[in-house]
């Protein structure tokens, strides 16, 4: 089997974001290719990378869409799966006055948490860089075990784990079980992105340093990101913490999948740089690669089919 640098596991499905009303007033939806996982990799294969993606749709039209979307950004399907029984995951973006954004899924249940452990490419997982992961594919059985066991034979194989909780609470039974699962993602990954207030959630701790030092009493992480929004990220490894500050650009209009287009470039400086031990100039350098590359993607509608390139990522910095 051919080697693939970064493989994800997780949700696939088509996020409704509004793009303008009718003629009536009513909000009219475009139906945008999505799922935390899936941007990432879309990022990763926009700036010339290999990646796969392990997850599953329904036998539907959305699905269809769904699967030549991957194929259109260069993600090889081989992972992908399709359930004849239950309908691809849907869900509904509203964006609030303050600019932040609520989701509403229709998952209940949705094809992508129907994903069984025998289903799992396990030879994609061997065989690739980076494994990556989220926690939406533990809320439900059968798709948290064959997580875990996604996870598993990353370890055994020795591949790096990458983590986002990318907390959805709308989609767990209860935020305790939540907790119980994230804590399960942060005892077996290499490298996590967190956002800020899933840092506090987490830790209890209103104060990021204090919060990255309980996340570190839970488990050993060798580097550790956390998006601020507006106020930029941090990157945390070994006994070093840098920061770095936003790109906030004019003409943003939607801040979906900016997370997750910062971690898939946290994720191209590790690949195109080893995976070590970074010094400060390294995380600078790291950092701000992956600011610009989020900054530029919330410019566009919908994330998986709109990332940038590696020369408007150079070009944004380089008019810093």
């Amino acid at each position: 089997m051919i080697k693939t640098e970064v493989v994800a596991l997780g949700e696939l499905l088509i996020d409704f974001t509004q793009a303008g009303f009718s003629q009536k007033g009513n909000p009219l939806l475009e139906a945008n290719p999505g799922g935390a996982p899936c941007n990432v990799l879309a990022l990763l294969s926009k700036l010339g990378h290999s990646t796969a993606f392990i997850g599953k749709v329904g036998a539907d039209g959305f699905g269809d869409q769904l699967e030549a979307a991957l194929k259109e950004c260069g993600i090889l399907t081989d992972g992908l799966k399709r359930d004849e029984n239950t309908h691809t995951t849907l869900a509904i973006v509203h964006h609030k006055a303050d600019g932040d954004r609520e989701f509403s899924f229709y998952r209940k249940p949705g094809a992508d948490v129907m994903l069984r452990e025998e289903e799992i490419n396990k030879e994609l997982i061997r065989n690739c860089s980076i494994f990556h992961f989220g926690s939406l594919s533990m809320t439900d059985e059968p798709c948290r075990s064959a997580t875990r066991r996604a996870i598993e034979a990353a370890e055994e194989a020795a591949v790096l784990r990458s983590f986002d909780p990318n907390l959805r609470q709308p989609l767990w039974d209860s935020l305790d079980e939540a907790r119980e699962q994230i804590l399960y993602g942060l005892a077996h990954c290499d490298i996590l992105k967190i956002s800020d207030n899933e840092l506090q959630w987490l830790s209890g701790e209103e104060d990021f340093d204090k919060g990255i030092m309980w996340l570190r009493g839970k488990a050993e992480i060798p580097l550790v990101l956390l998006s601020m929004g507006r106020r930029g990220s941090r990157a945390y490894c070994g006994g070093k913490m840098v920061e770095s500050p936003a790109d906030l650009l004019p003409d943003t209009i939607d801040t979906t999948g900016a997370g997750d287009t910062f971690l898939g470039g946290v994720l191209h400086y590790v690949l195109k740089n080893g995976w070590k031990t970074y010094e400060e100039k390294e995380l600078r350098e790291m950092l701000a690669f992956a600011n610009a590359a989020a900054a530029l993607v919330t410019t566009r509608n919908g994330a998986l089919r709109v990332m940038p390139s590696l020369r408007e990522i150079r070009d944004l910095i380089g008019r810093k």
